[in-house]
């Protein structure tokens, strides 16, 4: 299987709220971006019209990676932009910002390529697992850009008190992965780091202006340094740690509630996640009205299943509850929010499978649905297709036998090591080389079969 091999492979479109007013400050417009971030798409705007990042406003954040359209709010100002990969279509003006409450769920058009002839046999099945058991509320990579990039959580730096490394980790560590000329700015403070004075000639050197006016003025202040960074962008490093700590909370609630003989496993970003299967209508009725948090000093527990699983990640990081928090700095917090455990996809259909005319003898198949804001798309379609994303010696052994009952994960899993933290795993270059030299084999293997 593999997605967004083109842009419009992904499409997502956001179905929104918000209450016009005339005389509102607030100018409201559809943003229509390809291939960019939401982050990048409104740096964009501010650095074209000379607008402060405070000025803008959105519901949510979109992924980079296909074509999304979503609502952006730009206060006082009524803007033209009309480029090749972003767009604005002024819709009306609003009396207050826009928040993800204006977000009341997304549209995804998906096609999901490089499918073999058992990959759409057992396709049916799996919709049909899907409608009924819900997809787990998991996080996907998506939200652990700084994994994929080697930065690691930036908030752990943060909670240890280690202001310098942390700012070192935003400022001065370029990705290998970044052809952007962000990487240039960061590989400029990585080779001059201290040297606030100097003058870093690379475009997009001004997004990290305030910052670097700081350390000038103030060379050991990291920790203010780092309160010079946006503000959302900051929340956004705190729920990173958040999210990782609920998805491996989440996974050891369901190795007690399910059973690890019920799961299936499937690697992301991060590590691994596991799905459940065959479950009876109670266990379902349980799972699919649950909420796990999203951790924080003041986060309570009304059951005792939750808590231990939630308490048991922390003290695999050797923490507490009231270890969620940076010190001196009120500014940087922890917030607790119960997040729904399982996501239920809406008027999912899935086309015809037809030749795919980007992977030879293999097939593409369209698959759209609609998710309440915050769930994964990515992840309703790795779950669809779990099977193509197992380890390969797994695979290997549906292949030999009939279908696989439910429990074929279970010795594996059983065998398996206790999970380590995402930075002592294999590399991201190195696990897309593994998956291309894996795809390389069974094209092969499909060829002389033939």
């Amino acid at each position: 299987m593999r997605l967004k091999q083109r842009p419009e492979d992904f499409q997502v479109t956001e179905s929104w709220k918000f209450d016009e007013d005339p005389r509102g400050a607030w100018f409201v417009y559809l943003m229509d971006k390809q291939k960019l971030s939401t982050f990048e798409a409104v740096d964009r705007i501010c650095a074209r019209f000379k607008i402060p990042r405070a000025s803008v406003s959105y519901c949510g954040l979109k992924d980079k990676q296909g074509r999304t359209t979503q609502l952006v709010a730009v206060e006082r100002r009524e803007l033209e932009l009309q480029d090749t990969d972003l767009r604005l279509k002024l819709l009306g003006r609003s009396r207050t910002p826009l928040s993800a409450a204006n977000t009341t769920s997304n549209r995804f058009a998906v096609t999901v390529r490089d499918l073999g002839e058992d990959d759409v046999a057992r396709l049916p099945a799996s919709v049909a697992e899907v409608r009924r058991l819900g997809v787990v509320n998991y996080f996907d990579s998506q939200r652990f850009g700084s994994l994929k990039h080697g930065q690691g959580f930036i908030v752990k730096d943060l909670m240890r008190g280690d202001f310098e490394i942390a700012l070192r980790n935003v400022l001065a560590r370029p990705s290998e992965l970044d052809q952007s000329g962000d990487a240039k700015v960061k590989a400029f403070w990585k080779e001059h780091w201290g040297e606030w004075d100097r003058r870093n000639p690379h475009p997009g050197a001004e997004r990290y202006q305030a910052v670097v006016k700081w350390l000038r003025d103030h060379p050991e202040d990291y920790r203010g340094a780092l309160l010079r960074t946006e503000p959302r962008w900051r929340a956004l490093q705190v729920f990173a740690y958040q999210s990782w700590l609920w998805n491996e909370g989440v996974k050891q609630y369901l190795r007690e509630v399910v059973g690890i003989g019920r799961l299936v496993s499937l690697r992301y970003q991060a590590g691994s996640l596991l799905f459940p299967r065959e479950l009876d209508a109670p266990l379902v009725r349980l799972l699919s009205s649950k909420t796990f948090p999203l951790l924080a000093p003041t986060t309570r527990f009304d059951d005792p299943a939750v808590e231990r699983a939630a308490l048991s990640v922390l003290g695999r990081e050797d923490m507490g509850l009231a270890d969620l928090a940076v010190p001196g700095t009120p500014e940087i917090h922890f917030d607790p929010e119960e997040r729904p455990l399982f996501s239920f996809p809406g008027r999912l259909a899935v086309g015809e499978a037809r030749p795919d005319e980007l992977n030879r003898d293999r097939f593409r198949v369209n698959v759209a649905f609609t998710l309440p804001p915050g769930a994964y798309a990515t992840l309703v379609v790795k779950r669809l297709f779990h099977w193509t994303l197992e380890p390969r010696r797994a695979r290997e052994g549906v292949r030999s036998r009939a279908p696989a009952p439910a429990t074929r994960a279970a010795p594996e899993a059983a065998r398996a090591p206790a999970e380590a933290p995402p930075a002592a795993r294999k590399g991201f270059l190195a696990r897309k080389r593994d998956e291309k030299a894996a795809r390389a084999e069974r094209r092969a293997a499909a060829r002389k079969g033939r």
